[in-house]
């Protein structure tokens, strides 16, 4: 597709990526903000969260176990300087944190987003104690040619698809081959469990939750997900595959400039689209270019 937005860095975004490193080392350990629409039940003290199988029943096994979805996080350039988006995932019912985290190492689904983590990682294991989820991750993980930007938006990036899957309280320990990562990437260093930052100092500001890249879906289509927008506006339009407008409207988030739920729907005929939503742009584009988040999907 050639439809597909790209996400370009102003000159405004130094700051707000300085802002992100300073708080993802310096403040590591500290409690965070989240947004309350992706919490998730908190696990027991040190309980295991690689392997949550299922209770087992004559009917089922455990490689008979359902998938369970969760949302994970990768990396865009925008004009505030990098930042998280997220994609829907089906992970194995049988790993759970592991296999979300395992989902960001392998890399993004949608070519707008990107990840700099060594896709040769492996994850040795997932656990928690008590407030603290450690990440334990091969030798690999400290292969990745980034800058400080890049190092604390990674750091990042794996706190918030840990968390999203055990609890987005939670802060995070990452440990290379059993011990403490410390040093890495010669940028940064992860020596104390780390939480989330704040999600309006770190996320796009606008995403696309419900669907996933190349999905297949039946008309009318459900779009939803949150968005932080100036008085709850939340463009929308859909491309056909020459990139031609065929659809345009806007909706409402729950509340304006906070993170909150949106929703729409749009009926469309068979083929292939791209369905965006942005940012609304009360400067004229003065504010640089509007963060968006787009899925290419199929109607039937």
């Amino acid at each position: 597709m050639t439809v597909k937005k790209s996400h370009r860095r102003s000159t405004s975004g130094a700051c707000a990526v300085a802002g992100f490193l300073a708080a993802a080392v310096v403040l590591a350990g500290c409690g965070t903000e989240t947004d309350s629409a992706s919490e998730e039940p908190t696990t027991t003290p040190s309980e295991s969260v690689a392997s949550e199988t299922p209770t087992e029943t004559p009917s089922e096994t455990a490689s008979e176990a359902p998938a369970a979805s969760s949302l994970v996080y990768f990396v865009v350039d925008t004009r505030a300087g990098l930042r998280l988006a997220r994609e829907p995932r089906e992970l194995s019912g049988e790993s759970g944190a592991a296999a979300a985290v395992e989902a960001m190492i392998a890399g993004p689904e949608d070519p707008d987003y990107t990840s700099t983590w060594s896709p040769d990682t492996e994850v040795l294991g997932v656990t928690q104690e008590g407030d603290t989820i450690v990440v334990d991750l091969s030798e690999e993980a400290r292969t990745a040619n980034v800058g400080s930007p890049g190092a604390a938006a990674m750091i990042q990036q794996l706190v918030w698809t840990a968390t999203e899957v055990v609890d987005p309280e939670a802060t995070v320990q990452l440990t290379i081959a059993g011990q403490p990562a410390g040093e890495l990437w010669g940028a940064v260093a992860w020596d104390e469990p780390i939480g989330r930052q704040a999600a309006d100092e770190v996320r796009m500001f606008v995403g696309i939750d419900s669907l996933a890249e190349g999905a297949v879906v039946s008309s009318p289509v459900e779009v939803s997900g949150l968005a932080n927008a100036f008085e709850a506006t939340v463009p929308w339009q859909v491309l056909d595959e020459q990139g031609k407008k065929v659809e345009k409207g806007f909706t409402n988030a729950a509340e304006g400039m906070v993170f909150s739920e949106y929703s729409f729907t749009v009926e469309l005929e068979p083929g292939t689209y791209t369905i965006e939503v942005s940012e609304d742009d009360p400067s004229g584009g003065e504010a640089g270019e509007p963060m968006s988040d787009s899925r290419t999907v199929t109607v039937e």
